[in-house]
């Protein structure tokens, strides 16, 4: 395995068996992803893979057949990277991307519905992603960028040499006449599009976008139409805060979107709006103290919802005539059918629902059937056993909010017997930990069922700053990074420390990107905890605006530039404090992340090595914000556990 090390790595002896026991059963779990549910409901497809692999694969099956998946067989050699599968409007047809691994270029290819018949149907060069048939069935669009790499920030960047700010290639959206083949480009060169949605006409599209470069500029991304014919667009609204996911309704005279503070493209949630589509103000449905993922239009005065709610996810019907809603469903794992991982899909009509189910001990199936009486329909991970101990919810009150958490004890806990316990923090700011088998992309969670495993309890804050409990609630860590959200962490602490067995000279704490920095400042706030790992971690505000590759979420955060007001920066920074710093903390990064680059990590751990704290740091080759290599997935979780294991145990 290739690292480069920047000190020494400590024994791996340290890391019990049963660790490398259950990085090997997770890694055999079966994923699925891109899930699509034909318009009538009859067939579902999906995208499946194995924690472990790197290979992605479609399957397909009817809703009301007893027969196992079907296998979508193309005639590509090599490892099987598919993505994207999308049902035509007589759900005839389904198309989706296919590439013979990772890095190699994808086309778009179509099948019967029943798997059969394959055809290759583009001759691109560029990424390519989210393809949308238009109503006629006669067209498919989908995001292009030509002659390009893509793929968002989540992903490894590029090497950055010779002139920096002359190469900027705009991800278009592009149009295929399914039976001449013929391609063209219709949206605007100088538009970077994030998401889209045709218009019942078929003569216009809806869209998020920016100017380029589009990695950066998604948090001042626009609403605007694109007439498809004339390839112009205008702006019909400028939002205060970000938005995603606009979606016209039946009758094409209002456009639905999501507005609200959101630190991570894809990662949404908010409030839901509509429009008309010549622009004006937009109506705001009722303040709810939850955040809306993603939405369904049923008919021009109804909207099926998808939101955050607590810890958990919920269904929920609005009607626009009066603001009233029922919720249908609601359930503790995280549904959502937009953006990152999507995994719940509806028909046409809006009574039937694919979706992919997990919770901490359950692992992911597909699931279909009416909305909210779904029933599974695959067992690929049927013999798989929780080996660590069952989640439950907990909450707690702090300075006027209601804090939900999740808490993951050990595999077994023996009575008059105290444990330690790991803090985990979750990234964003602006997202939220539901309940979700620990085996998810990039195994990030894998180190929950492993620290259970060997006799941890795991603490799942969900502090102000999350989704899930409305849009004043995420936006209470505005210009305060580190301070409200690390009292209600604490303050969950202290119920854990109180109800349960944990000893309290036992703590632990880590995280992944704000995570990671919350790791960094929590250590030195606090001298109670006497371990840390931190990951992807933010060690100086100041520096860190200048060094990343989308600097523009910072500024509805911190209310300005660091070049207007640098205190509200450095008064977070974790670097400011480093003299407190007594806890060991181990420092994990990606050699080429562009969201929190392994420069800040550097930065951390020189400072706590010259303060003679006990520290080391990992930066793992090649690998970008989201870990893609397996083998460095699993090592990844060995030295986590490695650390704890080393200073709590």
């Amino acid at each position: 395995m290739k690292h480069v090390l920047l000190a020494l790595l400590f024994p791996m002896a340290l890391t019990a068996q049963t660790v490398q026991q259950l990085t090997e059963q997770l890694g055999k779990t079966v994923l699925y992803g891109d899930i699509a549910l034909s318009p009538d409901g009859a067939h579902v497809a999906w995208v499946q893979s194995t924690a472990a692999s790197t290979s992605k694969q479609t399957y397909v099956r009817g809703t009301s057949e007893s027969t196992p998946a079907t296998l979508v067989k193309i005639p590509i050699t090599g490892e099987r990277t598919d993505s994207d599968p999308a049902w035509s409007p007589d759900s005839k047809t389904l198309a989706f991307f296919s590439s013979a691994g990772e890095k190699e270029q994808r086309q778009l290819w179509i099948v019967d519905a029943d798997g059969s018949d394959p055809k290759k149907i583009t001759d691109l060069k560029g990424y390519a992603a989210r393809p949308h048939w238009s109503h006629d069935g006669k067209q498919i669009a989908f995001l292009y960028v030509e002659g390009a790499s893509g793929g968002g920030p989540l992903m490894a960047a590029a090497a950055t040499t010779g002139v920096v700010d002359t190469a900027i290639h705009n991800q278009r959206i592009a149009v295929l006449d399914v039976t001449s083949g013929k391609l063209r480009q219709v949206s605007p060169e100088n538009l970077h599009i994030y998401d889209y949605d045709w218009s019942p006409d078929g003569k216009t599209f809806v869209a998020t976008a920016a100017p380029g470069p589009g990695d950066n500029n998604w948090w001042i991304a626009q609403i605007y139409t694109i007439d498809i014919a004339h390839g112009s667009a205008k702006s019909i609204y400028k939002p205060s805060l970000q938005v995603a996911v606009p979606r016209w309704s039946p009758d094409g005279k209002s456009i639905a979107f999501i507005e609200g503070l959101m630190s991570d493209e894809g990662s949404h949630g908010g409030d839901l709006f509509t429009i008309r589509p010549n622009g004006g103000d937009p109506n705001k449905t009722p303040d709810r103290k939850m955040s809306v993922n993603s939405f369904f239009w049923q008919a021009p005065d109804r909207i099926l919802v998808i939101e955050y709610v607590g810890g958990g996810s919920a269904f929920s019907e609005l009607s626009l005539a009066d603001n009233s809603v029922r919720t249908i469903w609601k359930g503790p794992e995280g549904i959502h059918a937009f953006g990152n991982f999507p995994n719940l899909a509806l028909s046409k009509d809006g009574k039937f629902a694919a979706a992919v189910r997990s919770t901490y001990n359950s692992p992911p199936e597909v699931f279909a059937g009416p909305l909210g009486k779904w029933h599974q329909f695959t067992n690929n991970n049927t013999g798989f056993q929780a080996n660590w101990g069952k989640a439950e919810s907990i909450e707690w009150t702090n300075e006027g909010f209601n804090i939900q958490g999740w808490l993951v004890p050990p595999a077994k806990v023996e009575p008059g017997k105290k444990y330690p316990m790991v803090v985990l923090i979750h990234g964003g700011p602006s997202g939220v930990t539901t309940s979700e088998w620990p085996a998810s992309a990039g195994m990030s969670r894998a180190i929950i069922a492993a620290l259970s495993a060997r006799g941890y309890y795991v603490l799942l804050p969900n502090p102000r700053g999350s989704y899930g409990q409305g849009e004043e609630f995420t936006r209470a860590n505005v210009k305060d990074f580190g301070g409200g959200d690390l009292r209600d962490i604490l303050a969950g602490v202290d119920i854990a420390t109180k109800k349960y067995p944990i000893d309290p000279a036992r703590l632990g704490v880590t995280g992944w990107s704000y995570g990671g920095y919350m790791t960094m400042w929590t250590v030195t706030q606090t001298n109670r905890f006497r371990a840390a790992v931190a990951g992807a971690g933010i060690a100086n505000w100041q520096s860190y605006y200048g060094q990343n590759l989308i600097d523009q979420w910072m500024v509805p955060f911190f209310g300005a530039s660091v070049y207007d007001d640098p205190g509200v920066y450095e008064k977070s920074s974790p670097i400011r404090f480093i003299k407190n710093v007594k806890t060991p903390t181990l420092v994990i990064a990606g050699e080429r992340d562009a969201e929190c680059p392994p420069s800040q990590s550097s930065e951390f751990w020189h400072a706590l090595k010259t303060l003679g704290v006990p520290t080391q740091l990992i930066v793992y080759t090649d690998e970008g914000h989201l870990f893609i290599k397996p083998a460095h997935q699993v090592d990844r979780m060995e030295q986590t556990v490695g650390w704890f294991d080393k200073y709590l145990k």
